[in-house]
This record gives structure tokens, sequence and C-alpha cells, in this order.
């Protein structure tokens, strides 16, 4: 994908596919949102060893760097096994130590509480929603402005 495909020209938000061909089990589509400048990264299905994780960093890893500001919906992800979990802890570390926002929205109960089991709640910027998200994003940048 190029970073060029995220710039949002007309409208408060342009969606599209992220191709994940080698993850049968993971589907990642994307949303800008022009009003925070940030991305919504969609997940639906499992985040699982193999090509599920893989695709989940190498989709992150490319868009970041461009955007800067990232919310991963988890809404959608149905498991996270032991590989899923430690993808999205090198994602959340490569973010911080990159100086990139990334948060964490919408877990269903089971993938929340494996989080809280592994005590990553308390690491991971997370949240209740995708709206709830974007809003601590916007208020972080109004207050560091």
């Amino acid at each position: 994908m190029n970073p060029e495909n995220l710039a949002v020209v007309a409208g408060p938000r342009k969606s599209g596919s992220v191709p994940t061909a080698k993850a049968k089990n993971l589907h990642l589509s994307f949303e800008a949102h022009q009003y925070t400048g940030a991305v919504v990264l969609h997940c639906q299905g499992r985040l699982i060893f193999r090509n599920e994780a893989h695709a989940l960093s190498e989709t992150v890893n490319e868009i970041l760097p461009t955007v800067r500001r990232m919310v991963i919906d988890l809404a959608g992800v149905g498991s996270v096994d032991s590989a899923g979990l430690g993808e999205l802890v090198m994602l959340h570390m490569w973010a911080e130590a990159a100086g990139y926002t990334l948060k964490f929205a919408s877990p269903n109960r089971s993938v929340r509480h494996l989080l809280e089991l592994t005590n990553l709640i308390s690491v991971f910027d997370l949240y209740p929603s995708v709206p709830e998200a974007m809003a601590a994003m916007h208020y972080e940048e109004v207050r560091s402005a």
C-alpha cells in the first residue's frame, strides 16, 4: 500500500482494504480520519501464529510512520494466541520508541480477559470504543499544543 492512498482529499474519512493475501484468517481494513489525522485499522478474524500476526505487523509498520497516529480496532478479533499477543506488544513498543501514537480499541470480552490475565491491559492504551480512542488522541493533541 502506498502512503498516498491514505491521504484524505475530500470528506471526513476515506476507507479501503489492506492487502493481506497471506493471512487467511485475518482481514484488515482502514479508515483515515481528517479531523484527527489518524488512521483506524479494523481487524476481523483471528490474531494467531504465523501469517495473521505477521500481516498485522506489516500493515502497521507500513502505515504508521506515514500518519504517526493509529487506532487498532480489535472489535472483530475473535481470538488471540501468544504470537498475536507478542505482535501487539512489539507494535506497542516500536510505536512508543519511534514517537508514534498507537491506541487499541473495542476488544471483545475474551480478548479483553486475555489482556487482563497477561496484565497487558495496564501497558496498552486501551479504550472501550474507537470513538473514545479517537477522542483521547484528539485531547492529547490539544493538550500538547
